[in-house]
């Protein structure tokens, strides 16, 4: 049982957040929960809805994008991201069983992308305190600064959806898939 009670519909949603809510389902077909929760406070759905769609058009694939929203979505525990971004990877990224359940532990079987879910699992755990060797690594494989940063914006947005989903007990409307950090 949801915490924070989420909108039933669009109808529900507070008036300023409505006009967003139905650009996310023209855009996904759908209005999972996290949005409809998120619209509880306009100001908060246009914030994610703005840096989520600016992320989405920045240098890192989506692909990579996806891996990193696995590794945090393990290491904070919150099965409701986990359950989106496994649903994600798999039918919008066409990442493997095998890629997902490597991503989930921070890693990837791609050697580039390997070095920014390993900066961004390092940046999550270490709370944005890492060490020089964790730049060096993402740096050495190919990663610009520009992308680091992107990479640290990933880690934040993502961070922030594991939070709130976690707070409200979000209820999962995707399969749900449990992260080890919750068992």
């Amino acid at each position: 049982m949801p915490r924070i009670q989420t909108p039933a519909n669009i109808a529900a949603a507070p008036a300023a957040s409505q006009p967003l809510l139905s650009q996310v389902e023209k855009q996904l077909g759908v209005v999972p929960n996290l949005f409809r929760l998120v619209s509880l406070s306009p100001a908060a759905l246009e914030g994610y809805l703005g840096l989520s769609g600016a992320l989405s058009k920045g240098a890192l694939e989506a692909q990579t994008r996806e891996r990193i929203a696995l590794a945090v979505a393990e290491i904070n525990g919150c099965d409701y991201c986990l359950s989106a971004h496994t649903y994600l990877g798999k039918n919008l990224a066409k990442l493997d069983d095998a890629e997902i359940a490597t991503n989930r532990q921070g890693r990837s079987s791609d050697a580039k992308a390997d070095a920014a879910v390993r900066f961004a699992a390092s940046v999550t755990r270490a709370r944005g305190r890492i060490g020089s060797e964790d730049l060096a690594a993402v740096r050495a494989a190919g990663y610009s600064d520009a992308q680091i940063v992107e990479i640290v914006q990933h880690v934040a947005l993502n961070t922030w959806t594991n939070y709130i989903n976690n707070v409200a007990e979000t209820e999962i409307d995707f399969p749900v898939v449990k992260s080890a950090q919750a068992a």
